[in-house]
């Protein structure tokens, strides 16, 4: 067994919390088998770490990333790009806040009108404005931490440059989890569940620890690991530094209740493997706010074909 595969590495934990996990109950009221407590780590040297046992939406990460990097938290520049994977909380938010009746997850009323609230989003400058603003979620804090005297931090710009002056400082450290502005990032969007990573540097290799708190193993997990390791592709390559490890902590690491039919689908090719595939990067961008969904390419992709899921609102 090749123990740097990812696929081994992720299945092993679908594993543990199928046979170690004790069922929960959660705030989306669908039901949960959780463990407390996990690390995974992936040597980005042993190829990208993108799972193969099902397809994963590499644009829609990236496109992602690249919104929390600029420090953009408005819905609209996801929906310009056709990306969904932020959709159904600010779309909830809205039914709430105007008095409308919210339909179950995933009906037919919910689908429709969740395709034309996006529309609205892409298309209404002011309705985006209105309805689009996430609140002061994963990019605002990165790059615009607000302080008690009225000024704001960027946190992921001054990790940049004490990589480039000090990379043996401990402090390197991006938190998304800033206390008071929890109940705030929750109205439209979600309190952050990847909420803490500290950076380290040995031997010319920039390697990344990430904490997160609520980790739906299923649907987002894959999306945490390959985020984490192509910001940590593009941070080294703008501080002269090759990359090196992700280390993913989780907290409350669970498979929801609707989601088992898809897990053992997925285990169900644990002995049918595809090799890692690579992640390129523009070697001219030097700058992180510059790469564009265009400075990146993914090759010898060749996965299992995606396992649709519902998604926990």
């Amino acid at each position: 067994m090749d123990k740097y595969h990812v696929d081994n590495i992720y299945l092993d934990l679908i594993e543990r919390i199928k046979n170690e996990g004790s069922q929960k109950g959660d705030r989306t009221g669908t039901g949960t088998l959780s463990i407390f407590g996990h690390q995974m780590r992936f040597d980005l040297s042993k190829g990208f770490p993108l799972l193969t046992t099902k397809k994963v939406p590499i644009k829609a990460i990236i496109h992602e990333l690249i919104w929390f990097v600029r420090g953009d938290s408005n819905l609209k520049y996801l929906a310009e790009n056709n990306v969904h994977i932020w959709d159904e909380w600010p779309y909830k938010a809205y039914l709430i806040r105007n008095n409308i009746q919210v339909p179950p997850t995933c009906s037919d009323e919910w689908n429709t009108g969740i395709k034309e609230f996006i529309e609205k989003i892409k298309n209404d400058e002011n309705f985006a404005k209105d309805y689009g603003n996430l609140g002061p979620i994963y990019g605002y804090q990165w790059r615009n931490w607000p302080t008690p005297g009225g000024g704001h931090i960027d946190q992921l710009k001054n990790v940049i440059e004490q990589l480039k002056k000090n990379p043996n400082d401990r402090r390197m450290i991006v938190s998304a989890w800033n206390v008071a502005d929890i109940d705030e990032m929750a109205k439209a969007g979600l309190p952050p569940c990847h909420c803490l990573f500290q950076f380290y540097v040995s031997n010319g290799k920039l390697s990344c620890q990430l904490y997160q708190r609520s980790c739906d193993t299923f649907l987002g997990v894959p999306f945490n690991i390959a985020s984490y390791s192509i910001l940590i592709m593009m941070i080294a390559q703008v501080t002269g530094l090759e990359p090196g490890e992700f280390v993913w902590t989780g907290g409350d690491v669970h498979l929801y209740n609707n989601h088992m039919d898809q897990v053992d689908i997925q285990l169900s090719r644990k002995n049918d493997l595809r090799p890692m595939p690579k992640m390129i990067l523009n070697k001219e961008i030097k700058n992180i706010e510059d790469f564009t969904i265009n400075d990146f390419e993914l090759v010898e992709y060749n996965p299992h074909e995606a396992i649709r899921a519902p998604i926990a609102v």
